[in-house]
């Protein structure tokens, strides 16, 4: 039984807080519409975004997962700040008890900002996982915030 800690980190052309608004607090409409190939939809199970909150994100028949869900740890709107943890579904690959993500959005360079993330792993008692396993999830990760990255530059007034 163990913890695998992973951090990483990238820097953006746009703003920390159309980053947050776009990522953080809007992902239940924007990542479906962005990202339809792979996300059917989002939906919140329990609450509507507070801490507390439990969001299912639904994958499409394409993914090779079928769900999974989120439950909102932690929200800072004022420093662009969110934990939440990955309680249930196909990607926790019956090896993991749950994944924590916490996300930052700082100020960077002239009018962008560094995303920065970490992960906590918690391995189930006699398991271990692979660090290609750990290595995917953290791709799958940056390429929805890259796509929503690009989308922000492509249509500077949304998310002001």
């Amino acid at each position: 039984m163990g913890v695998t800690k992973i951090s990483q980190s990238f820097a953006t052309q746009v703003t920390p807080d159309r980053m947050f608004k776009a990522l953080i607090l809007d992902s239940h409409n924007i990542c479906p519409k962005l990202m339809f190939s792979s996300i059917k939809s989002i939906d919140f199970i329990q609450g509507s975004g507070e801490v507390g909150s439990i969001k299912q994100i639904n994958f499409t028949e394409e993914s090779p997962f079928k769900y999974v869900k989120h439950r909102i740890d932690a929200l800072d709107k004022e420093k662009f700040m969110c934990k939440h943890t990955l309680i249930e579904g196909d990607a926790l690959m019956d090896k993991l008890e749950y994944i924590t993500y916490e996300v930052k959005f700082e100020g960077y360079g002239r009018g962008g900002c560094m995303c920065k993330m970490t992960s906590e792993y918690k391995v189930k008692d006699g398991v271990e996982i692979k660090e290609q396993d750990i290595e995917h999830g953290k791709d799958r990760a940056i390429g929805m915030y890259e796509v929503v990255e690009a989308y922000l530059l492509a249509h500077p007034h949304a998310y002001e």
